[in-house]
């Protein structure tokens, strides 16, 4: 059965957890620095887990050791560091991350693989399922002019002035929101501001926004290139959240 070192013991890694245990084909161990975090999430699902220090790269070798595959559940800053030891070790990678340097920093790790291993960032909702979504609507055309991708985790019934709700990385969010945003305009790729090209729009009777933020297209500039006019991401947000 293979072994799946899960790196995170946050509300995402537990999640994580929870589906690689219950699909029964797996044996997880789960690494954390903080043995409360690791204390909450054996207290749902009895999985091995394992302090660690993510920026120590022989702690992370300890941690490794005899397992398939890594799952990084860590913010993105930790994450070039693991796909590192993976690919010393042989075993596959997969994350979660939006930042887009880590992304780049992995695709040029890629080039050391051996038969059989694989390293996959971006496996989350926005960049991972959205862009899955898309290739898959794209197959149904002979020809594609715009594609334009929005999305957005939002609370059914907010309740704060930013009307949000974090259920993920605080430092993921702020980079989303900080960095640069690939798009392609005008058939060219371009580099566009965070928080800029603001819109409205209107979906069931409820009034939403979206702006541009980083990170969400994942590889589709790429894989699109030469293919399509227009492409963007946009995060959605309730009205007022960017203003704020």
């Amino acid at each position: 059965m293979p072994r799946i070192l899960l790196l995170g013991a946050g509300k995402i890694g537990r999640m994580i957890a929870r589906l690689l245990f219950d699909h029964g084909g797996y044996e997880v161990r789960a690494a954390d620095a903080s043995a409360d975090a690791l204390a909450r999430l054996r207290e749902r699902t009895p999985v091995e887990t394992m302090t660690v220090d993510a920026g120590d790269p022989e702690d992370l070798r300890r941690c490794a050791q005899g397992c398939d595959a890594v799952v990084s559940a860590l913010t993105y800053r930790y994450n070039v560091e693991v796909a590192r030891t993976a690919v010393d070790l042989g075993i596959s990678y997969f994350d979660l991350t939006e930042d887009v340097a880590t992304t780049r920093a992995v695709q040029e790790l890629a080039a050391g693989l051996k038969p059989g291993q694989v390293l996959m960032p971006q496996c989350g909702l926005a960049p991972g399922f959205i862009s899955i979504v898309a290739a898959q609507l794209l197959q149904e055309f002979e020809e594609v002019d715009s594609v334009r991708m929005r999305v957005g985790a939002l609370p059914t019934f907010p309740s704060n002035m930013l009307k949000y709700n974090l259920t993920w990385s605080t430092e993921g969010l702020i980079n989303e929101y900080c960095n640069l945003c690939e798009v392609i305009h005008d058939g060219r790729p371009l580099e566009v501001l965070p928080l800029e090209g603001a819109e409205e729009f209107s979906l069931d009777g409820v009034r939403y926004e979206a702006f541009h933020t980083s990170g969400g297209l994942g590889t589709l500039c790429q894989s699109l290139a030469g293919k399509v006019r227009e492409l963007n991401y946009k995060t959605i947000r309730y009205p007022g959240h960017r203003e704020l």
